[in-house]
């Protein structure tokens, strides 16, 4: 089985060659895709190096001119995975918020207990989060459950940038209809899962503030996810989703 971690950057020089380093030290074998935004922090030619010395085969880089978007980043890394034959793909930070050990528990779920999509969860067993104002906390807690009441999914953790898809969903799901960019691209991706007829598992994992770097976080992400919603639950009553394989 072929597994793929993209990781979306923005000036993330202090962290992409130890978060990449993490992942490829795994039991599992992973490859890493990165797709990095124009970072004028010098994050790509990082990457470039480990993969000329390193990593050849299987570090991988997708170049853009600039800031588009965390949404549009993990789509074209959606599509290439679907491309070059990946069967798990995950989505991951670059700041160690995501433990990279926990990408063998949402691999495991999806692998071997059945799941079609694997949640790293911060809430599905508590408030599991490390390092973060209080402010934001009860923030990021409340829109999940704000999500969940207006979409009616059972998914603690609708917010979550943890997560893993088997090829199928990908292929399925119809990328070029997912809309939004931030949080809301996140909720976006699940609620669609769930309506195509894909089994969603949350695995509780601890997430950590970022340590170096700055963060990409604010008010207007959140503001996207609580508007997003409505406006996701009202076109989901005319819009016909694709099916899963039985």
């Amino acid at each position: 089985m072929k597994n793929l971690v993209i990781i979306p950057t923005y000036n993330e020089k202090e962290n992409i060659e130890a978060i990449i380093t993490a992942v490829m030290e795994l039991p599992i074998e992973y490859h890493v895709l990165v797709i990095d935004d124009g970072s004028p922090d010098g994050t790509a030619a990082i990457v470039k190096e480990l993969m000329a010395n390193t990593y050849a085969g299987k570090l991988h880089l997708v170049e853009r001119s600039g800031k588009l978007g965390l949404g549009t980043a993990y789509i074209a890394g959606f599509k290439w995975a679907i491309e070059h034959q990946y069967d798990y793909i995950f989505e991951m930070d670059a700041d160690f918020s995501h433990n990279p050990q926990d990408l063998l528990k949402l691999y495991d779920a999806c692998a071997n207990q059945g799941a079609d999509v694997a949640i790293g969860s911060r809430y599905v067993s508590g408030v599991n989060v490390v390092n973060w104002p209080m402010g934001r906390v009860l923030m990021s807690y409340f829109a999940s459950k704000y999500v969940r009441l207006v979409l009616g999914i059972d998914i603690h953790d609708t917010t979550a940038g943890f997560v893993c898809y088997r090829r199928e969903v990908l292929e399925t799901i119809e990328l070029d209809k997912i809309r939004f960019k931030g949080y809301a691209f996140q909720i976006e991706m699940k609620y669609t899962a769930h309506k195509c007829g894909f089994k969603i598992q949350e695995v509780p994992i601890i997430f950590v503030n970022r340590v170096l770097g700055t963060s990409k976080m604010s008010g207007g992400i959140f503001s996207e996810a609580l508007l997003g919603v409505v406006k996701l639950r009202i076109s989901s009553w005319t819009r016909k989703y694709p099916k899963k394989n039985a």
